[in-house]
């Protein structure tokens, strides 16, 4: 088994995953969020896309057996296990701009955002590449009625994971997010392992 890397709260990181491998992504201490992108290590203009993913899986509700598909409908990260079964892809990484609209007596802070297109210079990403990410354990429930959205804390415990394998050859961002509403008002680490294939 590999080793286990800690993401610091409130901060992120990238790096590279080759088809076959798995990236097990940890909550340690639980109530913690992870935003996870993933780009076509071959051409980073194929990216994550959470359209096409809530498309083809047609529900929200993404776990073990669904994929995540790219904007060119390629299958690039395959959820092969899941202990919390509460994940968001239809919310943005957050930003400065973010924490000015929703927190407006906090200082601002760069947020995942930042944090995903500082990793991600790199590999010649820059920051307007960057989509909708993957939130790992991030509970936002849909009012059936209205439709409206809720940021509630996660439901995930410490050591809850989530594991995929790479469909293709990727470039990784993953951030302990900076949100407080997401991680239940409190800030933790993330940690992550990649087992090749």
């Amino acid at each position: 088994m590999s080793e286990t890397i800690e993401i610091p709260e409130r901060s992120g990181t990238a790096f590279r995953l080759s088809c076959g491998d798995r990236l097990t992504v940890i909550d340690p201490r639980g109530v913690q969020v992870a935003d996870l992108l993933a780009f076509n290590a071959d051409d980073v203009d194929e990216a994550i896309s959470s359209g096409r993913t809530l498309d083809y899986a047609e529900t929200i509700r993404l776990t073990t057996g669904h994929a995540l598909y790219s904007n060119r409908s390629n299958a690039m990260l395959e959820i092969v296990e899941d202990t919390v079964g509460v994940h968001d892809f239809l919310l943005t990484p957050c930003s400065h701009a973010t924490f000015a609209h929703f927190y407006p007596d906090l200082p601002t802070h760069r947020g995942c955002f930042g944090n995903l297109a500082a990793a991600l210079v790199p590999y010649g990403i820059g920051e307007d590449r960057i989509p909708v990410a993957f939130n790992c354990f991030m509970n936002v429930p849909v009012d059936g009625a209205t439709g409206r959205l809720s940021v509630l804390p996660p439901v995930s415990k410490a050591g809850d994971r989530i594991v995929f394998r790479a469909a293709m050859d990727l470039i990784v961002g993953l951030t302990a997010c900076s949100a407080p509403a997401s991680n239940g008002g409190s800030f933790k680490p993330i940690h992550y392992r990649i087992d090749a294939a």
